[in-house]
Parts: structure tokens; sequence; C-alpha cells
């Protein structure tokens, strides 16, 4: 079984945490045997004693294992906050298949395993971890925390948008709206990673406008673009009649992919390459994440920019 992405064998297990484990673990396997370097992936649970500080947490039995001087870390200790934002409208659920509770391959369930492994990097990394889920509104916010009981109700939240009712449509995205109230509510300075399609019929200006309220407030960004590359981008179909269906409106409209083909990817192309500069003005990391290929897009991402902040 490849770790790093067949969703369809990793989903006859319920345990979330258990599918990030296998998903880090492969990832980690195979950053040792690549000649990509410069990650730390040394998860230690103690730091070096520096001298003069209290004595009182050193890991006595470790010292005399070692003959050096440890202290233990606990909860409160932390290298770095993080905020995981996802969006879920219903334009995640594409490709959307009716009737399909289970088994999902979708931006969402895309986003959901990829949260969730980082969740489990980032705590072996022992950085503090929040999650916020967002459509029209915010439906969930925790703030960022360390303990394992947050970690399993994080869990438990990203596993709840696997196993809702997948045909619950017509659920529209506000995303301007949701990293205003986000840049408000993380009031610690933070790395925000933010899992979304971009699927909002929001100006541009005005969704860069909450993006940059997130870089005035202290905050870095990581902003994760969620889509299936081969459909969405590539418009990839065969040449017959389909209809297609906003899942976020339900308005839908019946033609033959060819004769709207160039000027779609044409159109497509321009509003993403406009988003990557923009992006860059901001000094926000854009990452494409395409649903179908493996997680490690998402990882070095995170890692990569984690580095830059140490």
């Amino acid at each position: 079984m490849d770790k790093l992405f067949d969703i369809q064998e990793f989903q006859q297990f319920d345990n979330l945490e258990l599918i990030a484990r296998e998903v880090v673990e492969g990832f980690i396997t195979g950053l040792h045997r690549s000649p990509f370097h410069g990650f730390s992936v040394e998860f230690a649970e103690h730091r070096q004693y520096n001298a003069g500080e209290s004595t009182k947490h050193i890991d006595w039995k470790l010292f005399a294992r070692s003959d050096r001087l440890y202290v233990k870390q606990y909860e409160e200790e932390t290298n770095l906050r993080c905020q995981l934002v996802i969006d879920t409208s219903s334009s995640m659920l594409f490709p959307y298949e009716k009737g399909k509770k289970k088994k999902l391959f979708n931006k969402l369930a895309f986003s959901v395993y990829s949260a969730a492994a980082l969740i489990y990097l980032m705590r072996k990394q022992r950085d503090a971890v929040g999650l916020t889920l967002f459509s029209d509104h915010i439906e969930f916010h925790s703030e960022n925390r360390l303990s394992s009981v947050h970690a399993e109700l994080l869990y438990g939240k990203l596993s709840g948008l696997l196993t809702s009712d997948q045909t619950e449509l017509r659920k529209t995205t506000n995303t301007v709206a949701a990293l205003h109230q986000i840049a408000e509510q993380v009031h610690k300075r933070s790395l925000i990673i933010i899992f979304s399609d971009m699927m909002d019929e929001t100006k541009t200006d005005e969704l860069f406008s909450a993006l940059q309220h997130l870089r005035y407030n202290k905050h870095e960004v990581i902003l994760f673009h969620v889509t299936d590359h081969k459909q969405e981008r590539k418009f990839d179909f065969q040449n017959r009649p389909y209809k297609f269906v906003d899942l976020e409106s339900g308005q839908h409209i019946r033609f033959s992919p060819n004769e709207l083909k160039k000027n779609y990817t044409k159109a497509v192309q321009e509003y993403f390459d406009d988003l990557k500069v923009k992006c860059g003005q901001y000094h926000i990391d854009l990452i494409e994440a395409d649903i179908n290929e493996k997680f490690q897009q998402v990882l070095h991402g995170f890692l990569l920019k984690r580095k830059k902040l140490f």
C-alpha cells in the first residue's frame, strides 16, 4: 500500500489518527531514502538543559544513561502555533458521487486527510495546533493547543466531515468574512494553513484584503489550493454531452466539453496566475494541491515553511 496516497485502501479504518500516522511515517521513510535534505524530523520529548535554569524538570534517568542533562518538555512548551483552516462548502465535495457517504475521494476528503497528517506531524514536533471549519460562516473554531485531549477533539471533528451526510449540497462559501473573523480570533502570532478550492464568487481584491488582514496581524500564511487538476484545471472530459451542476447554487447547464474547453482553460489559467502573483505580493505561500497526487506535496510544503520560520 502506498502510505502517501491510497485513500481507498486506508478508508477501511475508522481511526483518523492511525491513518495520519501511516501517511506521516511513510512520508518520513521516503524522505530519509531520498536526496531531499534539510528537514528536521527528530521528534525529541526533551530539550537540552541550559545552565542557570531550574533543575526541577531534569530527567535524571536519562542523565544516568547518557551522562547529559535534558529537561522534560511539557504540553505548554511549544515551538510553533498553527491554525488549520478548512473550507467545507459544497464545492469541496467535487468530484461528487451521489449517495456515497463512505469511500470518499474528493477535495474535502483530501483536505481532511492532509490536515490529520499535519496534526500528527506537528504534535511530534511539539507545535500547537488549532482547527477552523468554514463555509458561509465559521462552523467550528478551536484555539491552538498541544494536549492529547485537544488532538482527539480535532481528529473527531475531522472524522465527522467524512461520515456526515454527503448529500448536503447548496452550502455556499464566504471566504472573505471567514478569514477576517479568523484574523481577529487567533490572537497570538501563528502559522495559518488554509485548505480551499478558492471557488468563491468574491472579487480577488476583497479576498486578498482578507488575506492581508492575516498578514497585518503578523500571521504567516500557507494557502493550499485544493483542486482536481484533471477535471477542474485541464477540463479533461470525454467529448459527449454532460450535465454540469454547481454544487453550491444548484444551477446546471448541458453541453459538450470540447465546445468550451479552450475558453474555459484559458480563463481558469488567468484566474490562478493572478492568484499566484498576488500571493507573491503579500508574501503568502501558495501551494497547488492536486487531489490526484500524493500527500507529500502538503507535508513538504509545511516543512519548508516551518524551516524558514526557525
